[in-house]
């Protein structure tokens, strides 16, 4: 027989609460974000771009790119880097969309074989990206974008130069209209 005592309300899970900006942060304290890294060279520098963007936010004193494979530099470099630059404590950031086997398995064994050379470091590798409320808006604007592009209201952003992206295609076998 079901119950009519409505479900019970859970408390707010941290992620849904916002982090305090006042947050006193260790001096001690590195980021390091990692992609997958890619053999092509212009993906492995659009992570360069927004570790330097990230930087020159300022809120952290130390930040270094990492990529799991296929290039460098890998995470044990972006480590051993960090811990020359004064860090300590090094937070791993997968710049990644979803969850999953890199983040869940890889990077943290990247991560912990980094570490085993740094005696008296700690790092943790903290969630990727996943459904921000913010990423919403940011889906909307690239999507808006592309549309006033293939559309020839816009001209290409900058992850389009020199490729052929945002265009309408036909469908294969379609006949053009």
């Amino acid at each position: 027989m079901p119950s009519s005592q409505p479900p019970p309300q859970s408390p707010p899970r941290p992620a849904d609460r916002k982090a305090s900006e006042n947050t006193q942060l260790p001096e001690d304290l590195a980021v390091i974000v990692v992609d997958h890294g890619s053999r092509r060279a212009e993906s492995n520098r659009l992570l360069l771009d927004v570790v330097d963007a990230f930087r020159r936010l300022g809120l952290y004193a130390i930040v270094e790119p990492a990529h799991m494979e296929l290039a460098e530099p890998s995470l044990a470099t972006a480590y051993e880097r960090c811990v020359a630059a004064g860090a300590r404590r090094i937070v791993v950031f997968p710049y990644f969309l979803s969850p999953g086997r890199h983040w869940s398995q890889d990077i943290p064994a990247l991560a912990a074989a980094a570490a085993s050379q740094h005696p008296g470091t700690t790092y943790l590798v903290a969630a990727p990206l996943g459904l921000h409320p913010l990423m919403l808006r940011i889906m909307d604007e690239r999507i808006r974008h592309c549309l006033d592009h293939a559309q020839g209201a816009a001209g290409q952003c900058s992850i389009c130069q020199d490729m052929e992206g945002c265009q309408f295609r036909q469908a294969p076998g379609a006949k053009p209209s």
